[in-house]
């Protein structure tokens, strides 16, 4: 073995100093319940079959992981990542087998023991090794590298790659790759979860309320403070700003405050604490290119190069969003192109009547035109994040012929639809997990994958995505991964409208919360968070 096992232990010490550290001067209290405030019903409990922040954001609390993002510094990278069911990890020389070593003496909430056999369980599933076992798995492409998992007793497992694969402990650390209980059917765990973590299930109240309690048998001694968590559904975005601007609520959703909605906050609550920062999540445009009339490359092409970027980017975001390509763009992205790149690329560069004069071309070869044109309808999510762009959208896409319909459903649907391809063209918002390009090409366009939303397959650029993948040198990775987002944007698979941005805020007496700058997936297991009142 070697790389990890030391590393592993020095980052559990630095855990342990940097929780003491982040805690703050008065003595942490226990009891209370920390209500927050949620846009709309998940579809279900499961972490591993579902898709919205919706999901994560409420049930990560119940579950652990082997390892995650420490919970208490704002950039996730491999730098913060640090142990939890795992308490160290090494690969062999090849770089193609992982192994850990796992935590002793640790229960599933209905009090069976966590072992080796419950990770093996997790990942053959997710992974696709043993299929049927899941209604779905939307990251199964993160882990199509995993060959196979084998387990040394009840206390040691390890990975094994097809090729190396360096950003697999950093896919492993996001809030999407919690444990599960191997006793447990995963039709389950969609309604009455079951995890290790800090908190338990209580009950999810569709369209009404979702319920966590502490877990007095947790691990972690003495933790967790809180004596409960309770999420409240309140579909009015209005109704939720009021009610947290009247000390209703301890917390919003973490991305439910947008630019102007802070200002209100501000003014109104000023003891309120709020953090605005890039969300990792992009808007951009979905296209079902297997459905005339968009399976035409230069309809397709029309729309992208009739994208007013910084319109949307100044109305919904008053300029505060980050224009980008598939990945975050710099300074929090490590990995995006810069505006000076992004200028060659399709609807980026050039005058904005320019860009539509020549999709209006486009269109006129594709048949419409002033007199005949394109009847369709935009589909989008029914919360203000999708519905508010699409029905810019809309505005913009009539100047080159395409007079569109708002077609809004509820979460649930959605989702469904997206993963059946049942759409002609979305307004879409598509969160990265994780800052890294194999979570993100991977799973969003590689062929066959659950969230490659618009069916896009190019068998050469799956190449590029595994050459960056084993690339070591990150100066060398970088250019294959700007390489990869110059044939995504020519081939208009998904085109990226702005990176956007969103507060959390919460009251003052609510302490020891870090909310991360680069991902709202992976930060909300409120462990030690505590209530001072």
């Amino acid at each position: 073995m070697r790389r990890g096992t030391s590393a592993a232990a020095l980052l559990a010490l630095a855990a342990g100093i940097g929780l003491s550290l982040s805690s703050p001067a008065l003595a942490q209290k226990h009891g209370g319940v920390l209500h927050i405030e949620h846009i709309d019903s998940p579809p279900s409990a499961s972490i591993h079959e579902e898709g919205t922040a919706s999901v994560v954001i409420p049930f990560m609390a119940i579950y652990n992981n082997l390892v995650m993002y420490d919970q208490h510094v704002a950039q996730n990278s491999r730098k913060s990542i640090v142990p939890e069911l795992a308490t160290s990890w090494a690969w062999d020389d090849a770089g193609t087998a992982l192994t850990f070593k796992l935590r002793d003496g640790v229960k599933w909430h209905d009090g069976v023991p966590f072992t080796a056999a419950d990770v093996k369980c997790t990942w053959d599933m997710v992974a696709g090794l043993a299929p049927g076992k899941m209604r779905r798995s939307p990251r199964r492409a993160w882990f199509s590298n995993l060959a196979e998992i084998t387990v040394g007793g009840e206390h040691e497992v390890t990975f094994h790659l097809k090729r190396p694969q360096p950003a697999l402990l950093a896919l492993l650390a996001s809030g999407w790759s919690p444990v599960y209980p191997c006793h447990i059917p995963s039709a389950a765990m969609r309604t009455k979860p079951i995890g290790t973590g800090p908190f338990k299930f209580v009950e999810l109240r569709q369209n009404d309320s979702i319920r966590l309690e502490r877990n007095p048998d947790y691990w972690k001694p003495g933790l967790p403070y809180l004596d409960a968590i309770e999420y409240k559904i309140i579909p009015s975005r209005s109704t939720r700003m009021l009610a947290f601007i009247a000390g209703k609520f301890d917390m919003t959703y973490p991305t439910d405050v947008s630019v102007p909605l802070l200002k209100d906050i501000r003014s109104q609550a000023p003891q309120a604490q709020c953090v605005m920062r890039p969300t990792a999540v992009s808007t951009n445009l979905i296209i079902n290119r297997d459905a005339p009339p968009f399976d035409n490359p230069d309809i397709r092409r029309a729309l992208a190069l009739t994208l007013d970027r910084k319109s949307f980017n100044d109305i919904i975001n008053e300029g505060q969003g980050r224009i980008g390509g598939a990945m975050l763009p710099p300074p929090e992205g490590v990995w995006g192109m810069p505006l000076e790149a992004l200028q060659n690329l399709p609807g980026y560069g050039g005058e904005i009547e320019q860009n539509r004069e020549q999709a209006r071309a486009l269109m006129r070869k594709a048949g419409y035109g002033p007199e005949h044109r394109l009847k369709t309808k935009v589909f989008t999510r029914d919360i203000p994040q999708f519905r508010d762009p699409a029905l810019l959208l809309i505005d913009q896409i009539r100047s080159i012929y395409i007079d569109a319909d708002l077609d809004v459903v509820d979460t649930g649907l959605f989702y469904n639809r997206v993963f059946k391809k049942d759409y002609n063209i979305g307004l879409n918002l598509t969160g990265s997990s994780v800052d890294d390009p194999d979570q993100h090409f991977f799973e969003n366009y590689a062929c066959g994958s659950l969230r490659n939303y618009t069916n896009y397959c190019n068998p050469a650029l799956e190449t590029l995505f595994a050459k960056q993948s084993v690339e070591t040198d990150q100066a060398a990775r970088r250019d294959i991964v700007w390489e990869i987002e110059r044939k995504l944007a020519e081939d208009v698979v998904r085109p990226i409208i702005y990176h956007d941005v969103a507060a959390a805020c919460w009251q003052p007496y609510v302490k020891n919360l870090t909310i991360m700058v680069n991902s709202i997936y992976n930060g909300w297991r409120y462990e030690d968070v505590w209530l001072d009142k």
